[in-house]
């Protein structure tokens, strides 16, 4: 494979805290690379790190075969950008918002204007091409700063949070829209706090907490290596008293979150047996899925 994102043990202070601690990551052509963590992981401050926004204090980057920080401006004009918060221009159009950013990147409006109409086919907006943005709804809003980050026809994009606040059908759309990009070749760097999102799209993901990567592989992989295969939510008001007695004895471990309860199992038809006998619980069988790698990786415990 051929990396287009290579970072080497990146480190990265403020005054006495280390926000980014020894990361290593790589980005190969054509593939969706999901950045996972809690909130203060340390997420945002290696999307600085890698776009060139802020200097390491230690460690090497490389994207698209420049050095950065020190080419990052060589860098990022083959990369799009789709924040977490949509930034477009209020007192312009939808075309204008596409003409004008694309100006940044010493396009010609002639060039610009020739990519519109396949802009704005991918957005789903060539019915809005001469909307003003507060008419927008939402979910359109989200599709145009995905099509403005493609205006440079980018080898690299970073979506950050790219689907937050979206419908599901809105997310539907905007999930194959990115399928389409990484069909077409285009690499992402993906960061989502929904894991059904992470598993859709990513070939490969890393989760992060406290400024490391503490897992690493396809979404197969972090289920495999990290969870038991099936899990058994029991739920009600006696199932915390029901786990004390009886959990321990069928699931290899479980966990207790108010009124219910996570068995993590090899085989669930031993539990499923025991539940028979408490027709009072409530529960759900289930394979493993990412929600509880990630959950068991960097706990339930609210962060702020």
């Amino acid at each position: 494979m051929n990396a287009v994102l290579s970072a080497h043990n990146l480190r990265k202070c403020y005054g006495n805290q280390v926000v980014v601690n020894d990361l290593s990551i790589s980005l190969n052509k054509g593939e969706c690379f999901g950045l996972l963590g809690p909130n203060g992981a340390g997420k945002t401050t290696t999307l600085r790190l890698l776009l060139g926004l802020i200097a390491p204090d230690a460690g090497e980057l490389w994207l698209l075969g420049h050095a950065v920080p020190q080419q990052a401006r060589d860098a990022r004009m083959r990369v799009g950008v789709v924040p977490q918060l949509d930034n477009l221009d209020p007192d312009f159009t939808v075309a204008e918002n596409l003409l004008v950013y694309g100006r940044y990147f010493d396009m010609s409006d002639a060039a610009i204007e020739a990519r519109l109409p396949e802009l704005l086919e991918f957005a789903n907006l060539t019915h809005k091409r001469d909307a003003k943005i507060p008419t927008l709804s939402g979910g359109m809003k989200r599709r145009l700063t995905l099509a403005r980050a493609l205006v440079n026809d980018p080898d690299v994009i970073f979506l950050d949070e790219p689907t937050t606040g979206l419908d599901p059908q809105a997310r539907h759309l905007i999930w194959q829209r990115l399928r389409e990009l990484t069909a077409q070749g285009k690499t992402l760097l993906l960061t989502t706090h929904f894991m059904e999102e992470a598993e859709r799209l990513c070939h490969r993901l890393a989760v992060m907490d406290n400024g490391r990567i503490i897992s690493q592989g396809s979404p197969h992989e972090l289920i495999a290596q990290n969870i038991e295969p099936q899990v058994v939510e029991v739920f009600g008001e006696q199932a915390a008293a029901w786990a004390q007695n009886h959990a321990a004895q069928h699931a290899q471990r479980f966990e207790t979150s108010g009124e219910s309860v996570f068995c993590y199992v090899n085989d669930a038809q031993p539990l499923l047996k025991e539940l028979q006998h408490h027709p009072g619980l409530r529960y759900v069988h289930r394979p493993a899925n990412l929600e509880d790698v990630f959950l068991k990786l960097t706990g339930r415990e609210m962060r702020e």
